[in-house]
């Protein structure tokens, strides 16, 4: 298993709300609804066995960058990533006044 990001340059379907989404190698959540899918246990590497949905349930800022929070909707897994220019401002803006609530997952 492998710790180093592997860039995969893919073209998907979102299983949340069916967006063509064109791949760049760095595409990791689909920018319209900003919902992702449990597929990598390290960047890239799409090793993960649980291969649930990851809802987006928060915003969180860092040295001026934004960063989504996901959690699987099967294994309850949290991921943070990057938000990406081309995602949907109306999506990020409502994630934005949600509460993040902190759990032991």
């Amino acid at each position: 298993m492998s710790r180093k990001f592997q860039r995969k340059k893919e073209d998907f379907t979102c299983e949340h709300c069916g967006f063509e989404i064109k791949g760049t190698g760095y595409t990791n959540h689909c920018p319209n609804c900003l919902w992702s899918k449990h597929v990598d246990i390290n960047p890239g590497d799409r090793e993960a066995i649980c291969q649930g949905m990851m809802e987006p349930i928060g915003l969180e800022s860092k040295s001026s960058k934004q960063i989504i929070v996901h959690r699987c909707t099967q294994c309850h897994a949290r991921k943070r990533i990057k938000a990406a220019l081309n995602d949907n401002f109306e999506v990020l803006l409502q994630l934005s006044t949600k509460p993040l609530l902190r759990s032991k997952n």
